[in-house]
Formats: structure tokens, C-alpha cells, sequence
């Protein structure tokens, strides 16, 4: 097997074997997204293999979406639960997450996915005071339970932009997870922000493995949300500003 070194001695503790866990567990479910095999993980590195890239196209999104389906379907035991066997912190990109369970879709989201990030954010200059406010407001709001719905934890690769899946000869590979349960439309939200080929496809795929609950559309804002505030906290300004609008568009969703 031809194979891909990604090595950084300075990684936090637990930083590439946190990778590993989300990739075994998002593998394990039946029918679900195909993700790259780890042949080996230490500290400081891990080996993984190496995906021959191929041309996206509409068919290989369409069946992506289906797969994607059934990986949510597997589930979690709660909102914020690490992979299955995992007992060591979580990731984003480089920034660590809280591991903070809980039963309510939106206290978990608020508390554990768009507050934490909003200090470095401030800190950095990346967003300003006035726009911090009105993301806390969006996130009391989330955390009322204004957007949670009956449905169980889902299995959520939970770093999902376009960057993170590849286009193999055999189909969409994913790689480099934060994975956790989540909130299914916390994905279908990356895929769109950060501009899928062929997103459309996509999600007329995961649609027919598993509908989409109705205004589904209107709420990719409020999910949003999390990916624009670690993106606020170290990739400049213009994130600190979409992140404060998503926040206004989550609160005229309150109004509507």
C-alpha cells in the first residue's frame, strides 16, 4: 500500500491518535462514507494511506450523499460523545474541543462549539466586541432549545469542508476528522460553506437515504456557526464577520 506520512513532533498530546479514533469510528458504519485507512499512529505522526485523486463528478457526489446518510444513522451515545473506545481530547484543524456531553442538541452546541472559540477570536482582532455580543445572543438562543429536534445523536465527521474529501477513482475518501456526536445538518452546512463540486448531487443523495427535516435550508446559518468561529479565532478578519452574520441570520430565525 502506497502511503502518506503527516508528522509534527511539537502536536499536542493525543493530537494524531484522536485523528485515528474518528476515522476508526466513522468507518464503522454499515454502508457509510469510506474514510483513509490508518496503517499506523504514534505520537507525533501518523500513516495513512495515499488516495489517488480523480475528477469529482455528479454521480460520485450523489452516492457520497447516500453514504454520508448512513454514517450519521450510526449515532452516538450523546451530543459531544468522543468515538467509541476514545478517552482523549478532541480536535478541530489544531484547536482543541471541548468533550462536553450532553442530551440537548443546543447546549452542547452553544457551550462546546461556537463559545469556546470566541476569546482567541477577540483576541486575535479577528472579531469585534459589538459582533461577539450578537453571537452570544445567537448562541442563548441555541442553547434554549429553540433549533433541537427528536431526533438522536448522529455520527458526524465534524470538520466537513471540501478540503477534507477527496475524489478517488472509487468514490469520496474523507480524511481528517473532528469527529463526534453531533447534529447531522452540522455537516450538509460545512459541505455548503465551503463550496462542495457538486453539492447539489450530494444532497439529493443523502435525501433519498434520509430525509431532510423540513427548513432544513433556512437553518445552515445557526450551523455554520461553529466552523466560522474556529475559522474567527486564527484565519482572519472576513471570518470574524460572516461568523457575525450567520449569528444575525440565526436570530432572525427566532422572528420567523
Amino acid at each position: 500500500m502506497d502511503t502518506h506520512l503527516k508528522t509534527d513532533p511539537g502536536a499536542p498530546s493525543g493530537f494524531y491518535e484522536a485523528e485515528a479514533a474518528g476515522l476508526a469510528w466513522l468507518a464503522t458504519a454499515p454502508g457509510g462514507a469510506r474514510t483513509v485507512t490508518v496503517v499506523e499512529v504514534a505520537p507525533g505522526r501518523i500513516v495513512l494511506e495515499r488516495i489517488v485523486p480523480a475528477r469529482p463528478s455528479p454521480a460520485a457526489a450523489h452516492a457520497f450523499g447516500g453514504a454520508l446518510a448512513r454514517t450519521h444513522a450510526a449515532g452516538a451515545h450523546a451530543f459531544g460523545a468522543r468515538p467509541a473506545g476514545w478517552d482523549g481530547p478532541l480536535f478541530i484543524g489544531s484547536r482543541e474541543m471541548p468533550t462536553t456531553a450532553a442530551d440537548s442538541w443546543g447546549a452542547f452546541y452553544a457551550e462546546a462549539r461556537v463559545l469556546p472559540f470566541l476569546a482567541p477570536a477577540l483576541a486575535a482582532g479577528y472579531l469585534h466586541d459589538g459582533e461577539a455580543r450578537i453571537v452570544r445572543d445567537a448562541c442563548d438562543l441555541i442553547a434554549s432549545g429553540a433549533f433541537d429536534d427528536p431526533a438522536p445523536p448522529a455520527r458526524i465527521h465534524g470538520d466537513l469542508w471540501s478540503g477534507n474529501v477527496l475524489w478517488s477513482p472509487d468514490g469520496v475518501v474523507l480524511i481528517d476528522p473532528a469527529a463526534h456526536g453531533g447534529h447531522p445538518e452540522t455537516d450538509l452546512a460545512m459541505l455548503a460553506l465551503f463550496g462542495l463540486p457538486f453539492l447539489d448531487d450530494a444532497v439529493a443523495g443523502y435525501a433519498e437515504a434520509a430525509p431532510l427535516r423540513a427548513g432544513w435550508r433556512s437553518r445552515v446559518p445557526v450551523h455554520q456557526l461553529h466552523p466560522l468561529a474556529v475559522h474567527a479565532a486564527g484565519h482572519g478578519r472576513a471570518y470574524g464577520a460572516a461568523l457575525a452574520d450567520a449569528a444575525r441570520a440565526t436570530l432572525a430565525l427566532r422572528d420567523a
